[in-house]
Parts: structure tokens; sequence; C-alpha cells
């Protein structure tokens, strides 16, 4: 019986909803799935510029603060990878800029970080 009622949906090309995502930029606080998230630092970012090409992809990695309820820990997340927390897994899965090869602007573009929560 459920079948039959979701099978519209499947023909529709419905899917399932995407885990909650917020972006911040650094030292910025911000609320994702209950839980509260600070960019503390840019550890490292060593990101292929858009206009090269790279033998290697390169990598960002930031430093946050993460809390859930009474709870705070730092915890360093690269690019593409999630750490476990709070029952779940936190993603870093986009930095903006993009890097450019040559000249650099003399005043950048400040730094923001997607992040995305799943369940476990």
């Amino acid at each position: 019986m459920i079948a039959l009622l979701l099978a519209p949906l499947a023909a529709a090309g419905m899917t399932a909803p995407a885990p909650p995502s917020t972006s911040v930029g650094l030292h910025q606080w911000r609320q994702l799935a209950g839980k509260r998230l600070r960019a503390d630092k840019v550890v490292e970012d060593s990101r292929c510029p858009m206009n090269a090409r790279c033998v290697w992809a390169g990598r960002t990695t930031v430093k946050v603060t993460l809390r859930d309820g009474a709870r705070s820990r730092t915890a360093n997340v690269t690019l593409g990878e999630a750490i476990p927390f709070a029952g779940g897994r936190l993603a870093l899965v986009s930095v903006s800029p993009e890097r450019m090869a040559g000249a650099q602007p003399r005043r950048p573009a400040p730094y923001r970080f997607t992040f995305q929560f799943r369940r476990d």
C-alpha cells in the first residue's frame, strides 16, 4: 500500500531531501541541524588555482569550534572529508572564493565555507 502511494513521487523524479547545510565566514557562528559551528582559521589552502593546470588538486583545511548543547570542541575539517560530530558527520563541502594564479587583488574576497551535517 505504501509503495503505491510513493510510486508517483518516484516516477516524478523526486529524491530524498539534501542534508542540512550552512555557509559561514571566518570567525562567524552559524546554526546547523541544532548545533553551532564557527570557522576559526584556515589551517591550509593549497587548492589548485582555477586558471591553472595542476598535478594535484590540493586541499583546504579549516579549524572549527563545534558546540552541541554545553559540549564544545575544536577540530580540523578538510574539504571533501567528514568528521564525527554529535551523532552524525560534519563535512566541509565547498570553499570560496576560488584561488587564482597570477596577480592577486589588493583586498581578496573573504573566505566562505559551506558545511553539511548528516545524521548517522
